[in-house]
């Protein structure tokens, strides 16, 4: 700049590679996402429509290499320039104190976060009368801590769904007809169905099957790994479609809801159980402040489920594994109903906040 050099002609085409985030690894080792201008910036667009414009004041703590914290935390916010206030590192107190100071209105989190602030002794202290958008994915919103947020705050979380291979969202809630427990509808110009993961043939309303998108989010492949990208593509009426491994199903209004990761189904004496159907039920136990849903060897059933456990701090001397189990055997199917029960002080969980349930699996497999 010193020196007053022009600078060289813009070089940069929509379809040039310009972002690698790696997915999670939650049921797997993570591998490199090949995201372009033209992917990043659909996402850059739709993900504004909920987040206010330029006088939205967004609270940033999501982290920026995850692909949720780059798109709501930096490339959103510049594009509409509205206010970040940037928390570096996840802290339920200082979080609260800043959305109070700052008069935050906008917040884009992991649902293990609003869990975490609930879990506070001085969380009724916070003001939160200034919010007026919470949102967030990674992992579903328990009914029970939606419900209280609701009650309590008189905010609605409104959840999405996507990940790193789509840029983020493909679905979101509509924020004036948010429904609890759901990933929303497909963002505009992205085409989701339900298929059957195995026939891959479409499936109607109400049915569950995998998820699969077709979007300008949609990322190109995997970094040096032609063989996994090819496996996560299919052909449907001439479109290419993005396999999740999420099963999920479509209402009539086109609302899309989660079951769980594909990867995750327990198989218990051939009933098949979904650990996050298990997990929500658990939220609702007054004891619980956080729950994980693993499957244990069983010697009869080939396997059973095991709930990883996290008490409430006044809860924690009084609550037995045995309580959780009776309490659990009331309210779902007999099969469903947590065998083992063990208390954690914590939960594992990755740089973005997602509870890592594939380490608790991989301990409970070397230990029996």
């Amino acid at each position: 700049m010193a020196r007053a050099l022009p600078p060289g002609p813009h070089t940069a085409q929509p379809d040039d590679l310009v972002m690698l985030p790696y997915t999670s690894g939650t049921t797997g080792l993570p591998k490199g996402c090949m995201h372009t201008h033209r992917t990043l910036m659909h996402n850059t667009v739709a993900g504004q429509l909920g987040h206010g414009g330029p006088e939205a004041i967004n609270l940033s703590v999501v982290p920026m290499f995850h692909i949720t914290g780059m798109l709501y935390g930096v490339l959103g916010n510049i594009f509409t320039g509205s206010t970040s206030i940037v928390l570096p590192r996840w802290d339920r107190e200082l979080a609260g104190h800043l959305i109070s100071v700052h008069r935050v209105t906008h917040f884009t989190c992991i649902p293990t976060m609003i869990i975490d602030l609930f879990g506070s002794p001085n969380y009724k202290s916070f003001d939160l009368s200034s919010m007026r958008y919470l949102s967030g994915g990674g992992a579903a919103m328990p009914q029970a801590v939606a419900q209280r947020l609701l009650d309590e705050f008189g905010l609605t979380f409104s959840e999405g769904y996507g990940l790193t291979e789509t840029a983020a969202p493909t679905h979101a809630n509509p924020p004036e007809r948010s429904k609890l427990q759901c990933l929303g509808m497909p963002l505009f110009g992205t085409d989701s169905r339900v298929v059957d993961p195995l026939t891959l043939q479409e499936l109607p309303p109400g049915e569950v099957g995998e998820i699969i998108s077709s979007g300008p989010q949609i990322f190109k492949g995997y970094w040096r790994h032609p063989e996994a990208t090819e496996a996560a593509f299919i052909q449907l009426e001439g479109r290419r479609f993005f396999r999740t491994g999420d099963l999920g199903r479509m209402d009539e209004e086109g609302y899309f809801f989660m079951t769980d990761r594909l990867k995750r189904m327990i198989n218990a004496s051939g009933y098949k159980v979904w650990p996050a159907e298990v997990e929500m039920l658990l939220y609702r136990h007054p004891a619980v402040q956080e729950a994980c849903i693993i499957a244990a060897r069983d010697a009869y059933r080939g396997e059973t489920v095991k709930a990883v456990v996290v008490l409430r701090t006044e809860a924690r001397g009084k609550t037995t594994a045995q309580d959780i189990i009776d309490w659990s055997r009331e309210q779902m199917a007999a099969y469903k109903a947590p065998k083992l029960v063990e208390f954690v002080d914590s939960l594992p969980k990755s740089g973005s906040g997602k509870v890592m349930w594939r380490l608790l699996q991989d301990r409970e497999a070397e230990t029996r």
